[in-house]
């Protein structure tokens, strides 16, 4: 079953380009290098240039582990802790996903 984390850090002012380059690099190095991550978006709000957003589909909760586990998670861990002020996570399962009607469709 589709494993989900959301995560949403509160960042310092100022520390989004420095954030988002090191973000950038795990995700991209995410769904290149490992193939239980389905999914890796980096998102952010409208409203507030302090805040950003991460949507994980990994195949399931042992491939999220071992993302965990990857070089690139372990440097965008320690290397971003300084610029954020708050990070909370959200596990989920995943219920429906409209890319599967998506692709039905094509």
């Amino acid at each position: 079953m589709p494993f989900v984390v959301v995560v949403e850090f509160h960042l310092k002012e100022g520390a989004r380009p420095q954030f988002r380059r090191l973000i950038d690099a795990n995700a991209d190095a995410s769904v290149r290098s490992e193939p239980g991550c389905v999914q890796f978006d980096v998102l952010e709000p409208e409203d507030d240039g302090d805040r950003v957003l991460l949507y994980e589909i990994y195949s399931d909760e042992a491939a999220f582990d071992a993302h965990r586990q990857t070089e690139h998670f372990r440097t965008f861990a320690s290397q971003s802790e300084a610029l954020c002020l708050k990070k909370s996570v959200t596990r989920c399962r995943l219920a429906f996903s409209g890319a599967d009607v998506v692709s039905q469709r094509l």
